[in-house]
């Protein structure tokens, strides 16, 4: 409001005035809080914004804004109490009287020769203080202010129109003052009066204050370089009192800039600790540290064939600092995930009223950081999963209240850190999915095989995942399209991550996305297949093993790993990647992948060992295996792929 009113943006600052009368009102205990009212608040502050982006189109409401104004006043059940008086029907704006010039008394201030500005503030004007220190800041601009009264410090913190006269030494003439003063904005009047030196009567003896002895008040006193004969009243002494907490005062300081501070002000201001920084020069940033990751590997390589102690104590100080550059970098492109989290609770509570349900919406972990790439990414996931938890989950206040629970259903959206990765969990205690529906939805169009009974989580994720699949009778504008897991999924694997979900009968479904910190750098396994090497991202790696026959053992017919009292599945890479030819089971190692509450073992020919890579996306080749989430290049400067751990369990 206050910034709206300084730059002349009047439309945007009546809107927010009435808004921020009704919200006092709120604050005030004079207007109850309801959901209709809460609808009006939230369609307000959506058209405050549409005024905001359009503010320099035009200087009166848009036809969103009246709209607002008129449901804010029939639900709060009439205008608010404003100087803004704004009638129903028209929407123009009422201005009270003018009211009448004061006449100014004499005071110290005003005292001696030169221009006295008198000036009358419209009585409309908002942020009365700012206007009236701009008056005095365009007077400066054309000669030496000597005082004010009522003082500048008074002006500062005036909340309504003033009538103020200022003195002021300037060869500039009268019409040139007035239009000085008027371009300050809000002033009702400007009089000029030019004023002749009076004799000024001075004691002979020092004059007893308050028990001390004053200074002289013949003694000029030295301000900034400059005499004054009356220091006190001197609009450019220090104010060491000024509160840098009120934002009248610090919006005032900043138009008028550093040289309205005195000097210990200046020094005493506090040194920025932030800067604002472009996410293009990050991503920048971090695509050199990339490379010089890269190329710190292939120097270690060197390193390790020249048998030089000095190069190798050379080359373990460059590791380090490349090292630390590259935390650094990677830790300056973190941010909370709350930054995108905090705009759910508002999309909820629209679908949730659009529905007729009651919804207790929580979100826990807004302080767990991650790559602004990646939050920028994990949006759209999250807003699907909020809406099909609303829509699909939660039931209607009647059906929860005959079933034993509570009329409002709960949806909990949280994020917590796990090991490398992030985790998103959207989770609520609705009615489960119906798994016997999605099981004949699943055979009518062949995505499970005839004579299925029973659906497990992995199967009826895969299953409700599939493009256009969909159990809802009718298509809303919620939900009904079947693109909603579907794109949840596909965006989520994208990002490298994976997906989960639970969901009991009775009480609700948890879906929980597992997402790396960052896209860019991540330390992994390197393991070869025959004369190909793939890097699997240590994340998902638990441990590694010598392949021996106490370990594998046959089970239906098929092999698995026994790891202490454990039996998983076991694969091998060679056939995963449909690579042929025959392997060595001498020297086959056994590389432990987990996802979630799942393991497996993954057979290599040979683990060469961990390196930090560097994640570089590409696209797949037609109708090729979705195995692989990216690709980066080696120390060596060889290219490998890097697996997806998600296809894989």
């Amino acid at each position: 409001k206050g910034m709206s009113a300084t730059m002349g943006y009047t439309a945007v600052a009546e809107f927010s005035h009435e808004l921020e009368s009704l919200l006092e009102k709120v604050r005030d205990g004079e207007q109850g809080i309801s959901a209709e009212l809460m609808d009006a608040l939230f369609a307000a502050a959506d058209a405050l914004e549409d005024g905001v982006e359009h503010a320099r189109d035009g200087g009166t409401m848009n036809e969103a804004m009246r709209r607002a104004l008129e449901r804010l006043h029939d639900v709060a059940g009439g205008r608010s109490t404003a100087e803004f008086r704004i009638p129903r029907q028209s929407g123009a704006m009422m201005l009270p009287p003018m009211l009448p010039p004061e006449v100014l008394a004499p005071s110290a201030a005003l005292d001696g020769p030169g221009t006295l500005v008198h000036v009358v503030q419209a009585p409309t004007t908002m942020l009365a203080g700012v206007r009236a220190f701009m008056v005095i800041q365009r007077l400066r601009e054309l000669g030496e202010v000597l005082g004010a009264d009522p003082t500048v410090e008074r002006l500062q913190a005036a909340t309504t129109p003033q009538t103020f006269t200022v003195r002021l030494t300037t060869s500039a003439g009268v019409a040139e003052l007035e239009r000085a003063v008027r371009s300050a904005g809000d002033v009702a009047t400007v009089r000029i009066e030019e004023r002749a030196p009076a004799p000024v009567a001075r004691p002979s003896t020092p004059v007893m204050i308050e028990g001390r002895t004053p200074m002289r008040p013949s003694t000029p006193v030295l301000i900034e370089g400059r005499t004054a004969e009356h220091p006190i009243d001197d609009v450019d002494a220090p104010r060491p009192h000024r509160r840098a907490s009120d934002p009248l005062r610090r919006a005032s300081d900043h138009m008028a800039g550093a040289d309205a501070l005195g000097p210990a002000e200046r020094g005493a201001a506090p040194r920025a600790r932030h800067v604002r920084i472009e996410l293009a020069r990050l991503d920048a940033l971090l695509n050199l540290v990339g490379e010089l990751v890269i190329v710190r590997g292939r120097l270690q390589a060197v390193a390790r064939d020249v048998a030089n102690p000095a190069l190798a104590e050379v080359m373990g100080e460059a590791t380090r600092l490349i090292g630390d550059l590259q935390a650094e970098i990677m830790t300056s492109r973190l941010v909370p995930v709350g930054q995108v989290f905090d705009r759910f609770p508002r999309l909820v509570r629209d679908v949730a009223r659009q529905l007729g349900k009651d919804v207790l919406f929580s979100i826990e972990g807004k302080e767990i950081e991650i790559d602004r790439s990646v939050l920028d990414e994990i949006g759209e996931p999250v807003v699907h999963l909020l809406r099909n938890a609303v829509d699909h989950g939660l039931e209607m206040p009647d059906v929860r209240e005959a079933a034993g629970k509570a009329r409002a259903g709960r949806l909990i959206l949280a994020a917590y850190r796990d090991r490398s990765a992030v985790v998103v969990t959207v989770k609520d205690d609705g009615k489960g999915i119906d798994r016997t529906k999605v099981l004949a939805r699943a055979l009518a169009l062949g995505l499970v095989p005839p004579g299925t009974h029973l659906l497990d989580d992995d199967t009826l994720l895969r299953c409700i995942a599939h493009p256009g699949f969909s159990t809802s009778e009718q298509v809303t504008e919620v939900s009904g399209r079947g693109v909603g897991v579907d794109a949840v999924i596909s965006r989520t694997r994208a990002l490298g991550g994976t997906v989960e979900m639970t969901s009991a009968p009775g009480n609700g479904t948890q879906i929980t996305l597992r997402l790396p910190v960052t896209l860019a750098i991540v330390r992994a396994v390197l393991a070869r297949v025959g004369t190909e090497r793939y890097a699997l991202p240590l994340t998902h790696v638990r441990e590694t093993l010598a392949r021996g026959p106490a370990l594998v053992r046959p089970v239906q017919g098929r092999d698995m790993l026994v790891l202490r009292d454990e039996v998983m599945p076991l694969m091998r890479l060679r056939d995963v990647v449909r690579l042929g030819g025959a392997a060595d089971d001498e020297h086959e190692e056994i590389v432990v992948m987990e996802r979630g509450d799942r393991r497996a073992g993954l057979i290599v020919d040979e683990l060469i060992g961990q390196e930090d890579i560097v994640v570089k996306a590409f696209d797949g080749a037609r109708d090729g295996l979705a195995l692989f989430s990216g690709a980066t290049i080696l120390s060596d400067g060889a290219p490998a792929l890097i697996m997806d751990v998600g296809s894989l369990l």
